[in-house]
């Protein structure tokens, strides 16, 4: 599962830019991501892009 550090992500928007499956949109105030895991093809594409290192894999679920 991929999961975002909110106290990390600053809204830039990156990672909605690269991800193949549009499974991440910003919040309302833009303040973080917002990751669909219904969408999201765990492809890592986000964590690999995150220039705050805020998207990461959680292996624990």
């Amino acid at each position: 599962m991929v999961l975002v550090d909110k106290k990390k992500c600053i809204g830039c928007g990156v990672c909605t830019t690269v991800c193949p499956a549009g499974a991440i949109t910003l919040s309302d105030s833009e303040e973080y991501a917002i990751i669909d895991h219904d969408l999201c093809m765990e492809c890592f594409t986000c964590v690999e892009t995150c220039p705050q290192e805020a998207i990461y894999k959680d292996d624990s679920k």
